[in-house]
């Protein structure tokens, strides 16, 4: 069993992990960065497209086939894997316009 004293050490490993940069931070510059993020006005309609339904086939195929009832291989091969083949697609061919 875990003891408190392991735990603590735990939390305070995370809390230095996690404070202490903030903490010893360097002077920021006063020119901002640009953001990298990407936001949703600057996605293609295919694009959007593409991430709805990356959301709503798994779900459909998770609801129908129900891999909480022993048919996880089913739901991984008919639900997962036909999302992760399109997007590996759409990445190939993208990289092959460019």
């Amino acid at each position: 069993m875990t003891g408190i004293s392991e735990i603590l050490v735990l939390v305070l490993l995370i809390a230095c992990i996690l404070i202490l940069p903030r903490i010893f931070k360097g002077g920021e510059s006063p020119v901002k960065k640009k953001s990298s993020s990407i936001t949703l006005k600057g996605l293609a309609v295919k694009t959007r497209f593409g991430i709805i339904l990356t959301l709503m086939y798994p779900i459909a195929m998770g609801l129908y086939l129900r891999p909480w009832n022993g048919n996880l291989v089913p739901f991984l091969a008919m639900g997962i894997l036909p999302v992760f083949l399109a997007w590996a697609l759409v990445w190939v061919l993208a990289g092959r316009r460019k």
